[in-house]
């Protein structure tokens, strides 16, 4: 066994422990951020905690987390952060909204998929 391989991790994402992108950020802060004292809170923050991660990261009942962080969340999302308004980019966001809509943007659980595969060092697996 070489010494790459002793720093492998791996994690299993948990789809019956949540059902809206909260509960996602819930999970996952409790897999990476055991010795933290602050939570996950945006898909940003996701995206930084995992580059520390080298290993492989399985998500169970990932068909019921495709369901849960659809269509009707990703558009609760996108509606949230248009009314906040700043900081955030409004106009992007309607945009987003109106692909998403319009049947080509993509789904908070699709935009996990991605953040999550654009790390090289980390395997993911759908279960």
């Amino acid at each position: 066994m070489n010494n790459n391989s002793l720093n492998k991790k791996m994690t299993v994402i948990n789809g019956s422990h949540f059902s809206n992108l909260e509960g996602f950020y819930d999970e996952v802060s409790q897999l990476f951020m055991t010795d933290e004292d602050w939570k996950i809170g945006t898909l940003d923050g996701f995206d930084d905690i995992l580059y520390g991660f080298h290993g492989e990261i399985i998500w169970k009942y990932s068909q019921k987390s495709k369901e849960d962080l659809g269509f009707d969340v990703t558009k609760k999302f996108y509606e949230n952060k248009i009314e906040t308004g700043k900081p955030f980019n409004v106009k992007l966001i309607q945009q987003k909204l109106d692909e998403l809509t319009s049947g080509r943007g993509q789904t908070v659980f699709e935009i996990l998929i991605e953040i999550i595969k654009s790390h090289k060092s980390i395997q993911l697996i759908l279960d």
